[in-house]
């Protein structure tokens, strides 16, 4: 009895433990597709094997998005630092936003807005002696005054100068769970969908929620007509297609439940999707030469996660476990242009995943710039102006 009580102690201990522990996710049980593996379009290759790299300044990594003004290019790193890389690549700081800079839209103007997972929404005046970042949105007017913004992921401007942004959750913000990796793990394997794009008319800095329901909204780009915002909902392997014309005549000025969901708007046809089930975790979007869209996926699928896509109570204690051992892919440098129609016009993969977390590519002059939430360094390799 007394070798019993010995091991059944801490067995019952580490079971209590493992199914009864709190955890900060409430899972919801949802059917994950069965993921199409690299096969066809996306069949294993070395396209994006051998990057060249930039050094980035001080202690920052992860150049998350990159965008280009004036044959520059501008992005933000973990450390805050907003940095410009010219011609010749010399990077150099241009501010420090205190916060974690990831998306960045820059008007024709010079009219930068940073969408920073802890400090919201920032508008810069590159045009300024000295650029500093302003914090224009930190919480949404309507349907409810004063709703915070807490995961603040891509940011794109119309043809109006209206701003586009994703919330990409309202449960799990950056600043209060461990940083913007942490926070998406724990939004995404919960499955809640509580994400939001949010949209701001920044003559009067008046915003709202125009879409709701979404499973950590993430990159956002224009179609070239400008009548259609491409989305990638990062939780679940897609890139949506937003009409706005339909999704603006979903709105109504009454209250919270008339605010377009995700389940609705697909029902109205404000909604549609352009790619699914994606063989890994789609993350920014861009628009390159020739009319090709560029995708980043920052990490493969989880099968782990896929099969306890219906099991609450599994991802629940998977989070009981040490972080050694949550179901989190390894890198695997990923890159996919595709067209307005959805077609895939290339895919560049590394299996190595030596230039990790992939979130997309920005071309420029001949080269394609990769974007990363961990690299320590820039990546680039040169890719021709002529159609794949």
């Amino acid at each position: 009895m007394r070798f019993l009580a010995t091991w059944l102690t801490p067995l019952v201990a580490l079971l209590g433990y493992l199914f009864f522990w709190p955890t900060p996710i409430e899972p919801v049980s949802w059917q994950a597709p069965v993921a199409p593996g690299y096969v066809g379009a996306h069949a294993v290759n070395q396209g994006l094997a051998g990057l060249q790299t930039l050094p980035l300044p001080g202690d920052g990594h992860g150049p998350e998005a990159i965008e280009a003004w004036q044959g520059k290019l501008y992005t933000g790193l973990s450390s805050g630092d907003v940095v410009r890389v010219d011609a010749q690549g010399q990077v150099s700081t241009l501010l420090n936003t205190g916060g974690r800079p990831l998306g960045l839209a820059i008007t024709p103007a010079g009219q930068m807005y940073v969408a920073d997972a802890i400090k919201g929404l920032l508008h810069v005046n590159l045009l300024a002696p000295t650029p500093t970042a302003k914090v224009l949105l930190t919480k949404v007017d309507w349907p409810l005054t004063g709703d915070p913004i807490r995961y603040a992921n891509a940011v794109a401007v119309d043809v109006r100068g209206h701003v586009w942004l994703t919330d990409a959750s309202r449960r799990f913000g950056p600043a209060q769970f461990g940083g913007t990796f942490e926070a998406s793990i724990l939004d995404i394997l919960e499955q809640s969908c509580t994400g939001r794009l949010l949209v701001m008319d920044p003559q009067t800095e008046v915003s709202r929620v125009a879409l709701s329901g979404l499973c950590f909204p993430n990159g956002l780009v224009f179609s070239a007509d400008a009548k259609s915002l491409f989305l990638s909902e990062t939780g679940r392997f897609r890139v949506l297609k937003v009409d706005l014309a339909r999704l603006s005549t979903t709105r109504s000025t009454q209250g919270m439940s008339t605010v377009p969901s995700l389940k609705n708007a697909f029902d109205q046809g404000a909604v549609s999707v352009l790619i699914d089930n994606l063989p890994g975790y789609p993350d920014n979007l861009t628009r390159g030469a020739e009319g090709r869209l560029w995708v980043g996926l920052t990490k493969p699928r989880s099968p782990i996660a896929d099969h306890a896509a219906g099991m609450p109570w599994l991802r629940a204690m998977m989070l009981r476990l040490p972080r050694a051992l949550w179901p989190v892919p390894p890198a695997y440098g990923h890159l996919i242009a595709f067209d307005e129609t959805g077609r895939i016009l290339a895919d560049l993969q590394d299996p190595a995943g030596a230039y990790p977390e992939t979130s997309a590519a920005t071309e420029l002059d001949g080269r394609l710039y990769v974007q990363s939430l961990n690299a320590p360094s820039l990546g680039w390799m040169p890719y021709p102006r002529t159609s794949p």
